[in-house]
């Protein structure tokens, strides 16, 4: 809880909190620049893929604590333009050791990271549904009911977070509309 009041802001921690959602999460959106690794990419693999690479500590305790297989999780592009939300996702593996922070040739390698106490953590994802559109980052902050939406937050830069069940629920109805500039 403490970890979500400082990184997320109490607001939406205590709303977590309420929602009981803390100990039970069920919904997560993950982002990807879609030049290193894309919901095509995804789409691509034959099976579970590892979302691996992730270097922030609170999303390290996300994966570890938090994160179950079977949760569900929305694949958002970002750092393009237009950045948004492209389809979801399902997490089939518990979190494990991300190998790529041992390997020297990675770019996500971390010399000081030992295999007897891994630091970062990967989980195993597979691709339900890419959205027959992005549902954009513009659209998310048009949309009031999502206004706390931790995405929408400035300076809000975790690469893995927590999404409401409301939120899901929205963001689907959204995606089988048209966009907002139809």
């Amino acid at each position: 809880m403490v970890l979500l009041q400082l990184h997320c802001g109490a607001d939406y921690a205590n709303l977590l909190a309420q929602a009981n959602i803390i100990s039970s999460m069920k919904y997560w959106l993950m982002k990807s620049e879609p030049d290193t690794y894309s919901i095509d990419d995804l789409g691509k693999s034959k099976g579970p893929a590892m979302w691996e690479g992730c270097r922030n500590y609170v999303v390290r305790n996300f994966m570890r604590d938090e994160m179950k297989p079977g949760d569900k999780a929305f694949f958002y592009h970002s750092s393009c333009d237009p950045a948004g939300i492209v389809g979801t996702m399902e997490i089939v593996a518990q979190a494990y050791p991300d190998p790529t922070q041992f390997d020297p040739k990675s770019e996500y390698h971390d010399p000081k990271s030992m295999k007897s106490d891994p630091r970062w953590l990967a989980v195993d994802v597979k691709l339900i549904e890419k959205f027959p559109r992005i549902v954009t980052l513009a659209e998310l902050r048009q949309t009031s009911s999502l206004e706390g939406m931790l995405v929408l937050r400035k300076g809000q830069r975790l690469s893995v977070m927590p999404v409401t069940e409301r939120e899901w629920k929205i963001i689907h109805e959204m995606a089988k509309k048209g966009s907002a500039d139809s």
